[in-house]
C-alpha cells in the first residue's frame, strides 16, 4: 500500500482563507515576523475578496489542511504593454519539502500566468537561499542580471514626518543632512 500522500492543488476562494491563515502566519514567522493570526486571516481575506492576489495551496489526500501555498500579485510592464505576475510568496511545510510540492506550486503559478496572457513571472529570493534558487532555476527561472532592483522604505519617511510634526528637526534627531 502506498503511504505517500496524494497532493492536490487548488486556487484559494474566500472559504479557504480561514484554513490558509495559520500556514500564512507560520510563513511570516519563518521570515522573522511575530505571529498575528488575526492579521494574517484579514490580509488573505482582503486579497482574495478584492482580487489583489491569486493564491494556490496544496493539501494532501481528502482536502486536509493546507501544507503549502504560493501567492501571486498582478502587475504590468509598460515597455511590453503586457501583464506580469509577481510570485511574492512560496512556502511549503518542512514535512512536504523535497517531494515536488514546491515545484508543483510553481507549475500552478506558471499555468495561471500563461492563462492570463502574461509576459512572465518574476520573483525575488534571499541571496543565501540556495535551496530556493535551485528550485527556481530547475523550474526554468533565470537570474536577472541586466537590472538592479532598488527599494525605498516608506516607514523611514513616516518616522521622520512624525518627528518633524512633534517639533523635532533632522538636526535635532541626529540626521546629517
Amino acid at each position: 500500500m502506498n503511504s505517500q500522500p496524494t497532493l492536490q492543488i487548488e486556487r484559494a476562494l474566500l472559504q479557504d482563507v480561514a484554513h490558509l491563515a495559520p500556514l500564512f502566519d507560520r510563513y511570516r514567522q519563518f521570515y522573522g515576523q511575530t505571529s498575528d493570526l488575526d492579521g494574517a486571516e484579514a490580509f488573505l481575506h482582503d486579497n482574495v475578496q478584492l482580487d489583489r492576489s491569486v493564491i494556490y495551496f496544496v493539501y494532501a489526500n481528502e482536502r486536509s489542511r493546507p501544507h503549502g501555498f504560493t501567492q501571486l500579485y498582478p502587475t504590468l510592464s509598460s515597455v511590453s504593454m503586457r501583464r506580469l505576475w509577481v510570485l511574492n510568496d512560496l512556502y511549503v511545510e518542512a514535512g512536504l519539502r523535497k517531494q515536488g510540492t514546491g515545484r508543483a506550486l510553481l507549475e500552478a503559478a506558471r499555468k495561471h500566468a500563461a492563462g492570463t496572457g502574461a509576459k512572465g513571472l518574476e520573483l525575488a529570493t534571499a541571496a543565501d537561499n540556495v535551496t530556493a534558487q535551485r528550485l527556481y532555476e530547475a523550474a526554468g527561472y533565470q537570474k536577472e542580471v541586466e537590472f538592479l532592483h532598488y527599494f525605498l522604505s516608506l516607514e523611514v519617511w513616516s518616522d521622520e514626518k512624525k518627528r518633524i510634526r512633534s517639533g523635532g528637526s533632522r538636526r535635532n534627531q541626529g540626521f546629517a543632512g
